[in-house]
């Protein structure tokens, strides 16, 4: 049942983006991700975004298309170029 709260708590950021424009990467990071892949993104219902993960290995071209098309049980995210330039730019200053 939490999977499913959490699932579904995903799908509803994700259908109303609800970040302010000029939001830094950890704000967007904490609005529409931390509840997937926890606030540390060590992991969580969502694979584990930080250093030394496999998302972290990819390339940006990989994590802005898993972003915007979604992938798996992850819906899609309908940020600006800038927002999803600074949430990679987040992701990869992540310990």
């Amino acid at each position: 049942m939490r999977l499913l709260m959490v699932l579904a708590s995903c799908l509803l950021l994700a259908a109303c983006n609800g970040v302010a424009e000029d939001a830094s990467g950890a704000e967007i990071f904490e609005h529409s991700c931390a509840s997937c892949h926890s606030q540390d993104a060590s992991g969580g219902v969502g694979p584990p975004l930080n250093a030394g993960s496999n998302a972290s290995e990819q390339p940006d071209s990989f994590l802005t298309e898993t972003i915007t098309r979604g992938r798996g049980s992850m819906p899609a995210f309908d940020f600006t170029e800038e927002q999803l330039q600074r949430l990679v730019e987040h992701l990869r200053s992540l310990p």
